[in-house]
Order: structure tokens, then sequence, then C-alpha cells
């Protein structure tokens, strides 16, 4: 029993010049030491995107880390970024796959997961072309604007009884509203409804056990066992969502067959129903609503959170909620609900959404990217199947690429032309190259206007604001980085 702390030194010994002596020979990025078994992951904490970007300074910006056994780089400089995502864009075109996203075979069907190969280049063409195409968007316009105004109703109701809006909630159902108008003509949820939730917490679901850190994902062995049991509720939550999606896409496809000759809708499963009567693809209908899961899915956690740090920093820089207010007063005059087409007359909204995007990115890391075969990347080998995450968070927060990068300063976007539409890799909150994020153009109008119509026709102030800084400050880790705490500010009507 004596013997065994000199035993554990030993082994730490030898397993440290084994690995060092490993990383030499391959030449491979530099970074912290991995311990046994578990890697780097004692590390991470509650925030890892903030860990790696401090971790990266040490390191650099092509820096490799163990999360358990799988083999992990951190990519955190636009150059790096460049390198992995357009000039090497083939080879980094992988995926690793979280054990949750299995579920309802989802990985094998997504546009998201498949490879880079004919059904996932038919599926991007159809999003390019029709779905998401300049006519798609502007013809579903009418769609978004009745349920921004379901918004503007409820924040009118609070302000009337004198109640906080809980932004989160607010963003969350508009966004899901949003949404499902565009996709489905149809309503998802309501305000004040409790007859309506299930939808919500359907998506809700979802969107949590896929960010559920699982240990089936960071030591493969486990996965047959699902130690969590994130496989078995994942099925639940996706195998629900995907009936639902089925049922709207059966009733149009059986509404068509009876009225052939019925007005076309201006929604996205007209276009999908097209396509199938067209036969013009080799898809099935399956790929549709998985991929309209991904929309759902993606499009309301990540516009829900973006929308409410849109308004959080707003009201903490009454300076800049003041701008954006005037610029809105002279496009919009006294229309409530902005014109999505009044989008090239607002620079300074435009430079709003891109600042939030560049200080609070969505999702930090990316969806994880792996290398298809081994690749030299600014001298260092990033061997076959190594995962890999890019920090859009580090980057976002480099003083050596923004000024005060940690001061929320929309003004620095009035003087450039940097865009976050994946040319520009200094800000990526929705990706680039190949796997540049599909939903990107509808993503967009949803936050630029349903921000817009909040701005425009309230003035707002904290419900509480004795702590307002430190709740500003605190960040909530998962699939998009929320506020720790739900921001609710009090709606006043502008006299």
């Amino acid at each position: 029993m004596e013997s065994s702390p000199l035993l554990a030194a030993l082994f730490f010994i030898a397993a440290t010049i084994t690995f060092l002596s490993f990383r030499r020979r391959r030449n491979l990025p530099p970074g912290p030491f991995p311990y046994p078994i578990v890697g780097n992951m004692l590390q991470l904490g509650a925030n890892p995107h903030q860990v790696f970007a401090k971790l990266s300074k040490r390191y650099g910006p092509l820096m490799s880390i163990h999360l358990g056994s799988l083999y992990t780089v951190i990519v955190s400089s636009p150059e790096m970024a460049k390198e992995i995502l357009h000039r090497h864009g083939q080879v980094f075109s992988g995926r690793t796959i979280a054990q949750a996203v299995h579920a309802c075979d989802h990985d094998k069907i997504s546009m998201g997961f498949l490879p880079v190969a004919s059904e996932w280049r038919d599926m991007r063409k159809i999003c390019k072309e029709q779905m998401f195409s300049n006519q798609s968007m502007e013809a579903s316009q009418g769609l978004r604007r009745q349920k921004l105004q379901q918004l503007l109703d409820h924040v009118q109701k609070c302000s009337d009884s004198g109640r906080a809006v809980d932004i989160r909630e607010a963003a969350f159902i508009t966004t899901l509203n949003l949404m499902s108008a565009t996709l489905f003509s149809s309503q998802a949820t309501e305000f004040d409804s409790k007859a309506t939730m299930e939808f919500k917490e359907i998506i809700e679901g979802v969107a949590t056990i896929v960010g559920v850190p699982n240990f089936a994902d960071y030591f493969p062995i486990l996965r047959p066992f699902d130690p969590q049991g994130v496989k078995r509720r994942a099925d639940v939550f996706f195998g629900k969502l995907l009936a639902k999606i089925e049922g709207y896409l059966t009733e149009r496809l059986e509404s068509k067959r009876a009225n052939p000759n019925a007005p076309k809708k201006d929604d996205f499963l007209e276009i999908v129903v097209d396509i199938i009567q067209a036969n013009e693809f080799k898809l099935k209908t399956h790929h549709f609503t998985h991929l309209m899961l991904d929309l759902f899915v993606g499009g309301s956690d990540t516009n829900t959170t973006s929308i409410e740090w849109a308004m959080s920093e707003l009201v903490m820089n009454p300076d800049k909620m003041a701008r954006l207010k005037a610029e809105l007063k002279s496009v919009a005059g006294d229309e409530k609900i902005v014109d999505e087409s009044a989008m090239p007359k607002l620079p300074y909204l435009q430079a709003v959404i891109k600042e939030v995007m560049r200080i609070h990115p969505p999702g930090p890391l990316l969806l994880p990217r792996k290398a298809e075969s081994d690749q030299e990347v600014n001298g260092y080998l990033i061997p076959k199947g190594t995962q890999i995450l890019i920090n859009a968070y580090a980057i976002g927060r480099d003083p050596s690429i923004w000024t005060d990068p940690e001061t929320f300063d929309p003004e620095r976007f009035l003087d450039n032309k940097i865009d976050f539409k994946g040319q520009d890799y200094e800000l990526l909150p929705f990706g680039s190259g190949r796997r540049v994020c599909p939903g990107m153009p509808l993503a967009t109008r949803i936050l630029h206007m349903a921000t817009a119509t909040l701005v425009h026709n309230f003035d707002w102030k904290l419900e509480d604001d004795s702590t307002a800084a430190a709740d500003h400050a605190g960040e909530l880790f998962g699939v998009a980085v929320r506020r720790a705490v739900p921001l609710r500010i009090m709606p006043i009507v502008k006299s």
C-alpha cells in the first residue's frame, strides 16, 4: 500500500514522457498536457469557449487538446480559420457527430451531418436556389410580418399592465412562430397560453439534449451502453418533432392531391411539395423532414439567444439604443413593423447585429468539423479523424483584430465592410465554406426584424438594475451561449 503513491508518480511520469515523445514525433499542434484517460476535460469548466480562448494565448491559434479519447484541435485566429475552412475545406468537411444526433438516424439524413456527396449537394442546391432564394424570402415576408405584430401586441399588453417582458421567452415564442409561419404557414405557439406549450417543450427538449455533455461522446467505448440515457431521451424528442413535421407535410400533400388547382402558399412547405411531386432530385421525403427539423431547432435557439443579447447590450448602452431608435424613426416613421425591404436603409441596425454576433456568437465553437485525412496546416500535422473546433468567441474578442474588443461598439462596423456571410474570417457566427449555415438568409431577417420591432415601438428600462452588470456578464454554455440570468425589462410606450 505504501508504494501506491510512488507507482502512481512513476506511471504519470512515464505517460508524460510517452505523450511528449509522441507529440514531437508526429509534430502535432502544441497544447496543454492531457491527464491519463480524461485528457484535458477537467480544465474546461462551465464555459469551455472562454477557457480555450485563454489557452490559445499561450499555445497559439492552432492548439490541440484531448477530450477523453477524442483528439481535438482548436482554431483561434482568422488566418487559421481560413486555412481550415477555405484552403483545406474539402479535407475538413467531415463532422464529428454527438451520440444524441444519432436519434431517429438523424446523422444519416440531415444535411448538417451528411458527407459532402451527391445527397448533400442536392439538398444544398435546393436550399440555396429555392428555399432561401431572394424570391422565396420576399414571398414569405408577409407571413413573418403577422408574427411580428403578435410580438408587438404581447409587449403592448405587458406595458399596459405594468409587467416586465421576459425577453428570452418572448424571443423564443416569436422565433418559433416566425419559423413556423415561414416553413408551414402555421402558428407554433402563443403568448400567455398553456394549451400550445407542447411544441415549445419539444423544441427545447431537442436543443437541450443535443447540448448535454455526454461521456459517450468522449469515450466511444461507452456508446452501446448509453450510460446517461442521452440517446434514449433524444429518440423521444426527435421522434415527437419529426412526427409533427411529417404531419404538416402529409396534410399539405393530401390537400394538393384533392385540390391540384388551389392557390399556392408562400411557405417552404409548398416548395418541398413541388420538389417531391416533380421527382427532380434523388431525395426522399425524410430528407426534407429532417432538414426542417434542423432549421427549427437551430434557428429557434440561436435567434432567441441573439435577440436577448441584442436587447441586453442596447439596454446597457442607452446611447446606442437612442441612435438605433433615431435611425428606425427616420426610415419607418409611424409604421409599427419595419419592412424587410428597408434593411439597406438601416446601416446602424445592421452594425448592431454584427456587433452582437462578434461579442456574443450564439454557437461560439460552431459545429465540429472532422479531418477526413491527414493534413499539414501551418507546419503542424492534423491527423485523420481529428475533431476541429473554430473558436468564434476567441476570434471576436482578439485585441489584435478589434479595438477594445470587450466594449459593445456597433460604430466599428460603420467604417469597414466586414460581414458575417462567411467571406470574412474575423466574423464567423454562421460558419464558412461548404458547411456555412444554409438558413442564414432567414435567420438574419428574423434577427434584424425582431430587434427592430422591439426597439422602434417602446422605450425600455431594467426591471431591477441593482444586479444589472453582473447579470449581463454571466453566460450559460450550451448549443447556444445564452445569458445566465434571463433578461427582464419594462416596456414603456413612447410619448
